[in-house]
């Protein structure tokens, strides 16, 4: 899962390298506080749960956290 970090048509997906990390962190963050994975997680890591969330298209990178949705408000 890991190596799919290295495909440059995921770093394409979500328009850049700098996106990819950002999206990685803020969606890494949100995990480890408690949010529910989009995937199955089984024995996955929280790196590679976020991986595969992107890959299956179910996280982007124009998606608001939660947090984000309520400070706006």
């Amino acid at each position: 899962m890991i190596y799919d970090l290295k495909n440059e048509d995921l770093v394409n997906k979500v328009g850049g390298r700098f996106k990819l990390s950002s999206l990685i962190q803020k969606r890494m963050r949100e995990l480890m506080m408690g949010a529910r994975p989009l995937v199955e997680p089984g024995k996955m890591t929280p790196m590679e749960i976020v991986v595969k969330e992107i890959i299956d298209g179910k996280l982007e990178p124009s998606m608001e956290s939660a947090s984000d949705k309520a400070a706006s408000a």
